[in-house]
């Protein structure tokens, strides 16, 4: 994670290096990385970071990174954002940002209702993905729609039944894929702000995908329709 938000261009205010991780190499990796942009080491005595860290096993390297500020005037000139309205599990959230991330997406929208893109697990859920791409936290999600839509881009809401098959929609022209809750999928009230409803056909007997499976399968489907035409 440290060495990816390095390659970021994160901003690292300091790194903290438990007693068990000087002598592992990816340790020393990344410590000298920062190191060598000038950012504070402290080394820690035994124990510590076990008590401080939220994580039953924690790796013996901490840091100290200054989040980042997205808003969604960043999203201007987007060609394909994904937004979350109510993904209340953290990891859900986390694996959503990071397959909109491998896809090629713009930016990810996490609207008012959706847990915190930067709440601990939601960041180690991204693998890091938080740090590449802007991700915009807490706007209503009406004003979300109204934006992208002022910004050119489709609102395509992903349902789990009744929607167009995502085989049968135009993915290349500039869209948005809006994810809803993963017990009750998108509140009622935004269906009428979006373009139209989006569905993946399911041949077996599962009532419904997760809803991060689900981003992974559309975000990827928008890279492949866009990779055949050059998009």
């Amino acid at each position: 994670m440290l060495l990816g938000a390095l390659d970021a261009g994160a901003e690292v205010e300091a790194v903290f290096v438990g007693a068990d991780g000087g002598t592992a190499p990816a340790v020393q990796e990344a410590v000298e990385r920062a190191r060598g942009l000038g950012v504070r080491i402290f080394d820690l005595a035994p124990g510590v970071v076990e008590r401080v860290a939220d994580t039953v096993t924690p790796q013996p390297l901490l840091a100290v990174v200054r989040m980042p500020r997205a808003g969604l005037g960043d999203l201007a000139g987007a060609s394909f954002v994904v937004v979350c309205v109510d993904v209340r599990d953290p990891g859900n959230a986390g694996a959503v940002i990071r397959s909109a991330d491998a896809a090629g997406a713009d930016g990810v929208v996490c609207c008012a209702g959706t847990v915190d893109p930067f709440n601990p697990k939601t960041v180690r859920a991204s693998a890091g993905s938080v740090l590449h791409l802007p991700v915009v936290a807490d706007p209503e999600p009406g004003l979300v729609l109204e934006t992208l839509k002022g910004n050119g881009l489709r609102c395509l809401g992903a349902v789990a039944h009744g929607g167009t098959p995502y085989t049968e929609v135009d993915l290349v022209a500039p869209l948005a894929l809006v994810f809803g809750n993963e017990a009750s999928g998108l509140p009622e009230d935004l269906g009428g702000r979006l373009d139209m409803s989006v569905t993946i056909p399911m041949a077996g007997r599962a009532e419904s995908l997760n809803v991060s499976m689900a981003a992974t399968v559309l975000c990827f489907e928008v890279r492949r329709a866009r990779s055949t035409t050059g998009g």
